[in-house]
C-alpha cells in the first residue's frame, strides 16, 4: 500500500521531479575581418620618344648608331628600352663608353632622349687579301650584315671576330667557303691595317717562269728574281711588288717604260713544298728620252744639260737618266746641300712615245765648314799638312773635298810611306756646320814635299 502511494505521488502532473540544468553550449568567436590590402598605386603615363640624337661621334654617323641600338623617335621611354638599346651598342666592340639620358620637352608630351658614345680607338683602314672574292665584294657583305661597317674600324677582339663571321659566312653561301683570319697588321708600306685573309698559311715560292718575254732572255729574268723571290711566302700583291723592283727596271733600262705583268698564275710545285709561278710579259713598244728639266736647284743648273743621261732623242735608259740624277746630287753637296732630296716626275706622251722627265730638287739648308782634325801624324808633319789644307772655316763645305784632298795627297807623292787614310764627316744640323777628321795609317812619314793638291 504504502509503495502504489509513492508511485502514484511520482506519476502525477506538477510533481515531477525538474531535470537538472543543461550547461550552455561552447560557442566559437567571430572571426576577425582581414586587413584591407593597400591599393596599388596607379602606373605612371607613358609618354614617347619625341626626339633622339647621339653624341660623341667621331667616324661613325648618326644613322649607323641608331640603326643598332634599336630604338627610335615614337617608341615609349622607358629606363628597360634605353638599357637594352644600351647593352646592343656595348656589345659590339665599337664603342669604349654608351651612356643616355632622356627628359621631359618643354610642353611635357613626351621626352628628348640623347645617346652618349666613344667610339673605340684608334681605328685601321679595312684590307683583304687572297680571299676568293674582290675587295668590292666583301666590302657589299660586310656593309650589308653590320650597319657599323665603316672604311676604318676598331680592332677590338668582338669586331674582328664578328667581321669573320659575316665573311665565313658569306664565302660558304657564295660556294667560295674559306675560312678567314682578322688582325691588325702592317702593309706593305709599314702601315697598320686591319687585314682579312685566310686563316691558312700562304705557299711558299719554289719556281718562277716568264712568258711573252722576248727582248731579255728568261733566263736573265728568272735569275733577276730569284734572289727576291725564291723562299718567300707567296702573296701575289707583295709578289707583284718584286716585279717592280727587280724585273720592271730591267726593261726601263732599253726604253721599255710600258712593260706589264698582266697574269701571274700558280700551280704547285712537283719536287718541292711550294709553288710555281708563271708570269706573262707584255712588254710593249721603246720610248725615248723628250728631256730633263731640273727644279729648285739653288746652283747654276746650265751645266745639267750637258750630263750624258739627259740628252733628248736618245733610247730612254732608266739607269742613264738615274746616272745622271746622281751627278746633280753630287753637284748639290759640293755646293754644301748635304741633306738634298730628289724626286723625279714622268710626263710619258703615248703618241710619240716618249718620256719627259722633271727632276724636282729639295736642297734643304747649305752646310758650312767647321774644322779639321788630323790624326796619325807626328807633330812636325801635321801642320804641313793642314797648310796644305785650302777649305776655310765658313766656306760652303764641299762633300767631295776630304777624299779628293787624300786622293791628291797620295797621288802627288806629299808624304813618305804613306799607309792607309780616310776622312770622317760629323755634320751638326743645329749649326749647320762639317766638321772634318782625316785618319792617316802605316809607318812614319820619311819626309813631306811641299806641294798643294789642287781644289
Amino acid at each position: 500500500m504504502a509503495i502504489l502511494l509513492l508511485l502514484l505521488a511520482l506519476t502525477l502532473p506538477g510533481h515531477a521531479a525538474a531535470p537538472p540544468p543543461k550547461k550552455p553550449a561552447a560557442t566559437k568567436p567571430a572571426p576577425k575581418p582581414a586587413p584591407a590590402k593597400p591599393a596599388k598605386p596607379a602606373a605612371p603615363p607613358s609618354y614617347p620618344v619625341l626626339s633622339l640624337k647621339v653624341e660623341g661621334l667621331q667616324n661613325l654617323t648618326e644613322q649607323q648608331v641608331l640603326a643598332v641600338a634599336g630604338i627610335k623617335v615614337g617608341d615609349t621611354a622607358t629606363k628597360e628600352a634605353f638599357e637594352a638599346a644600351r647593352d646592343r651598342l656595348v656589345s659590339t666592340g665599337a664603342f669604349e663608353q654608351v651612356g643616355y639620358k632622356y627628359t621631359p620637352t618643354k610642353d611635357k608630351k613626351g621626352y628628348a632622349a640623347v645617346i652618349y658614345v666613344t667610339e673605340a680607338q684608334p681605328v685601321f683602314p679595312v684590307r683583304f687579301e687572297d680571299l676568293p672574292a674582290t675587295a668590292e665584294e666583301l666590302t657589299a657583305a660586310l656593309r650589308e650584315a653590320d650597319p657599323l661597317f665603316s672604311p676604318s674600324i676598331p680592332g677590338t677582339r668582338q669586331v674582328l671576330d664578328r667581321y669573320v663571321a659575316i665573311l665565313d659566312a658569306y664565302l660558304e653561301k657564295t660556294n667560295r667557303k674559306e675560312p678567314v683570319n682578322g688582325s691588325v697588321a702592317a702593309d706593305e708600306s709599314g702601315k697598320l691595317v686591319v687585314l682579312f685573309r685566310p686563316k691558312r698559311q700562304p705557299p711558299s715560292v719554289a719556281e718562277v717562269h716568264f712568258v711573252g718575254n722576248k727582248v731579255i732572255p728568261g733566263a736573265v729574268l728568272q735569275k733577276a728574281i730569284a734572289g727576291v723571290a725564291i723562299g718567300t711566302l707567296y702573296k701575289e700583291p707583295n709578289f707583284r711588288r718584286l716585279l717592280d723592283y727587280s724585273i720592271r727596271p730591267l726593261y726601263e733600262a732599253r726604253g721599255y717604260v710600258r712593260v706589264e705583268f698582266p697574269k701571274i698564275e700558280t700551280a704547285p710545285a712537283e719536287d718541292v713544298k711550294g709553288v710555281v709561278v708563271k708570269v706573262t710579259v707584255e712588254e710593249g713598244p721603246i720610248y725615248k728620252l723628250a728631256g730633263v728639266v731640273v727644279e729648285g736647284a739653288p746652283v747654276d743648273s746650265r751645266t745639267f744639260a750637258k750630263i750624258q743621261g739627259f740628252k733628248p732623242g736618245d733610247v730612254f735608259q732608266l739607269n742613264a737618266v738615274e746616272e745622271g740624277r746622281e751627278q746633280v746630287m753630287r753637284s748639290l753637296r759640293r755646293a754644301g746641300y748635304m741633306t738634298a732630296k730628289s724626286e723625279w716626275r714622268r710626263n710619258i706622251d703615248e703618241a710619240a712615245r716618249t718620256v719627259a722627265l722633271t727632276l724636282a730638287l729639295d736642297p734643304g739648308p747649305q752646310f758650312l765648314f767647321g774644322k779639321l782634325e788630323i790624326q796619325g801624324l807626328d807633330i812636325e808633319t801635321e801642320p804641313a799638312i793642314r797648310k796644305l789644307w785650302t777649305l776655310k772655316p765658313g766656306q760652303p763645305f764641299n762633300a767631295d773635298y776630304p777624299d779628293y784632298f787624300l786622293q791628291r795627297v797620295r797621288e802627288d807623292g806629299v808624304l813618305d810611306n804613306l799607309g792607309a787614310t780616310k776622312s770622317q764627316l760629323r755634320v751638326d744640323e743645329a749649326s749647320r756646320t762639317v766638321d772634318v777628321t782625316l785618319f792617316f795609317q802605316g809607318e812614319k812619314p820619311a819626309g813631306i814635299r811641299r806641294r798643294a793638291p789642287r781644289r
